[in-house]
């Protein structure tokens, strides 16, 4: 399946205060970690009906979606017309079934990293966990072998290395939010700092 959103022109695709990158800068809080597909595995758990793990080779089973979106990063570039290919969101949470006391995600990622989401925010069908950029597999420094992609909000949302989701009841601040960052993080409104709540 194949997604692809139309926009008008640059001018109306790029946020405030932001400028268009032609590379793709690289940031991350820690060290890129190692990739062992025999030893990786994915975990769904939290306010949902049926917890689920699965293993690399599984995940990569699952019905693929390619979605192309522009990526808009807090500290000040966007990198415009990303071709993602991965799996749905939505389809990874279908398979636990959220139940409906289920209004935030917290995603979880290699070395305790988190991002915190609500719900509606995760349930567009633009956001995916992404394995492949632009037709080549997802490079490591920029968040290979699989990152969130939540092209609407900024990219700090969009966790690299993950490895599970927990569905919760009540928001949680994630690893950024609790260092100062906006809890909800868009680039529209130019949230960027906690204290803009």
């Amino acid at each position: 399946m194949k997604l692809r959103r139309e926009r008008d022109d640059v001018g109306g695709r790029v946020p405030p205060n932001q400028r268009l990158t032609r590379g793709w800068p690289v940031l991350h809080a820690s060290p890129i970690p190692k990739f062992n597909p025999a030893v990786w595995t994915f975990r769904v758990w939290g306010e949902v009906e049926s917890e689920y793990e699965v293993s690399w080779e599984e995940f990569r089973a699952l019905p693929p979606l390619t979605v192309a979106s522009d990526f808009h990063c807090v500290t000040g570039w966007s990198k415009l017309d990303n071709s993602w290919e991965g799996i749905s969101f939505r389809d990874v949470a279908s398979r636990a079934k959220p139940k409906p006391s289920a209004r935030h995600v917290l995603i979880h990622a290699e070395y305790g990293y988190t991002a915190n989401l609500p719900i509606d925010a995760v349930m567009d069908d633009d956001v995916l966990f992404a394995w492949s950029h632009d037709g080549e597999p997802l490079e490591p420094q920029h968040g290979g072998p699989l990152r969130l992609v939540v092209p609407k909000l900024y990219a700090w949302k969009s966790a690299k290395w993950v490895r599970g989701v927990r569905f919760m009841e009540d928001d949680e601040r994630g690893y950024w939010e609790v260092r100062g960052y906006h809890n909800r993080a868009d680039p529209w409104r130019e949230e960027r700092y906690s204290w803009q709540e």
